[in-house]
C-alpha cells in the first residue's frame, strides 16, 4: 500500500502530465492542422500552415530569381538565352576553339539560372526553345497540328479507348483540367500524338504529363510539341512503347545507382525485400507530376529539358538520400512506401530537393548512364521474352 505522502507525489506526477496530454504545444497544434489552399497552377494542396510557410518562402525565391532574369535581359540583351551557341556544356560537350568566351559564359550562366528556376512567365519560351521543341516544329508544315487532329477526328483505336477512360482520372477536381474543355484539348494532344508515333501509341502516365505541359505552354499545339520532344529526343528510347522495355532498363539502372550512391540503405532495402521500382516506376513514367507538388515538379523540369534524362536520377536518388536515416529504421515494406510518399507529397520547397540532387549525388553524365543502359537492356529483353512466351502458353493451353 502507498503512504500518504506517496499517494500525493503520484498525485502531482498525474497532474504534470495532463497538461501536456490536453494541451498539445502550439507547435503541434500547428503541425496538426490540415490548410487547403491552391498553387500556382490551380491544383488543390493540403498542407500544414508550416508548409504554407514554406510555399510563400518558396513563391518569394520565384519572385526574386524573376528579379534575377530580367537584370540579365537588360545586361546582356533580351533573348539572350535562346541564342543557338549557348549549349549546355554540362555533358562535356567538345567546345570549339572559335568559341567566344562570352558564349561559354553565357552557357554556364544559363545552366546555373535554370536549376534554381525559370520564372513561370517566361517558362514556355524556354522550354519550348532549350528543349528542342521549336526546332522540330519547324521541319514540318505550319498546319502540322491542325491537320493531324483533324485527321485523326473520330478515329478509334486501343490508344483512343485508354485515353477516354483516363482523361476523368487526370488530376481530378482541377478547375480546367476537369471540365470539358480541359479534357477536350488533353484528349487532342494525346490522340494527335498516338497517331504520329504508332510505336508508342498511348501509355497511362502519359496523359498527367501532357496535362501539366497543357498548363504550362498555354496552347495544345506548343503542349503537342513539348510531348513530342520529350518522347523522341530527352527520354530514352522505349519507355512508353507496349513492354515499357526503357521503362524497365531505366528501375534497373536506378537499382544499380541506388547501391552505388547509398549502399546502406540499398543493403537495407534488399534486406526487407523492397523493389524500387515500387515507387520509381512511377516517378519515371509520369515525370513526378503525380508524387511532388507541381510547382516542384516544373522545377525539376526545367533542368529535365536542359541537362536530360539523367535529372530523373538525380532527383530520384535525392529523395531516397533525404529519407535514408528514416528509412534505414524500417522494418517493413508499407513503412517504406509510405514514408517515401508523405516525402514526395509534402516537398514544397524545390531548393532543398535539388540541392540534394546535385550537390549531394554526385555528378553522372549522359554517356555512363548510356553505358549502364546498355548492360541492362539483355537482361530485360530476356525477361520480357520469356514473359511473352509463359502468356502464349497460358492462352495455348486455355484453348
Amino acid at each position: 500500500m502507498y503512504t500518504a505522502d506517496r499517494k500525493r507525489e503520484i498525485s502531482l506526477e498525474i497532474q504534470h502530465q495532463i497538461p501536456i496530454i490536453l494541451r498539445p504545444s502550439i507547435h503541434s497544434r500547428r503541425a496538426n492542422l490540415v490548410v487547403k489552399f491552391q498553387d500556382l497552377y490551380g491544383f488543390t494542396v493540403e498542407g500544414n500552415v508550416d508548409d504554407v510557410n514554406v510555399l510563400n518562402e518558396v513563391r518569394e525565391k520565384v519572385r526574386e530569381q524573376g528579379r534575377v532574369w530580367w537584370s540579365l535581359e537588360a545586361s546582356k540583351g533580351a533573348n539572350w538565352y535562346l541564342q543557338p551557341q549557348v549549349f549546355s556544356i554540362a555533358e562535356g560537350i567538345a567546345l570549339k576553339s572559335s568559341l567566344k568566351l562570352s558564349t561559354l559564359a553565357n552557357a554556364i550562366t544559363l545552366k546555373r539560372l535554370i536549376r534554381k528556376g525559370i520564372p513561370p512567365v517566361l517558362r514556355p519560351k524556354v522550354w519550348f526553345s532549350l528543349s528542342g521543341a521549336a526546332k522540330k516544329k519547324s521541319t514540318v508544315p505550319e498546319s502540322y497540328y491542325n491537320d493531324l487532329t483533324k485527321a485523326v477526328e473520330g478515329k478509334i483505336t486501343p490508344a483512343t479507348k485508354q485515353i477516354d477512360h483516363d482523361l476523368p482520372r487526370t488530376f481530378p477536381g482541377h478547375p480546367w483540367l476537369d471540365t470539358p474543355e480541359g479534357h477536350a484539348a488533353l484528349r487532342r494532344v494525346l490522340v494527335g500524338y498516338s497517331f504520329r508515333d504508332s510505336d508508342v501509341g498511348y501509355c497511362q502516365g502519359l496523359n498527367y504529363v501532357a496535362a501539366l505541359l497543357l498548363l504550362v505552354m498555354k496552347t495544345e499545339e506548343d503542349a503537342f510539341w513539348m510531348l513530342a520532344v520529350l518522347l523522341e529526343n530527352v527520354l530514352v528510347n522505349d519507355c512508353y512503347t507496349t513492354n515499357l522495355s526503357g521503362c524497365h532498363v531505366e528501375q534497373r539502372v536506378f537499382k544499380d545507382l541506388l547501391q552505388k550512391k547509398c549502399p546502406r540503405l540499398s543493403a537495407h532495402l534488399e534486406g526487407l525485400e523492397f523493389d524500387v521500382s515500387l515507387v520509381a516506376t512511377e516517378w519515371f513514367l509520369c515525370l513526378f507530376s503525380k508524387s511532388l507538388p507541381s510547382e516542384t515538379t516544373l522545377r525539376v523540369w526545367d533542368v529535365l529539358f536542359y541537362e536530360g534524362a539523367k535529372v530523373l536520377f538525380h532527383v530520384a536518388l535525392a529523395i531516397f538520400k533525404m529519407k535514408e536515416n528514416e528509412l534505414l529504421l524500417t522494418h517493413h515494406v508499407g513503412d517504406v512506401i509510405y514514408i517515401l510518399q508523405q516525402t514526395t507529397h509534402h516537398l514544397f520547397d524545390p531548393d532543398e530537393l535539388l540541392t540534394v540532387a546535385f550537390d549531394k549525388i554526385g555528378s553522372m553524365t549522359t554517356n555512363t548512364l548510356s553505358k549502364q543502359r546498355k548492360k541492362q537492356e539483355p537482361a530485360v529483353l530476356a525477361e520480357l521474352d520469356q514473359r511473352l512466351r509463359r502468356l502464349n502458353s497460358i492462352k495455348v493451353d486455355d484453348k
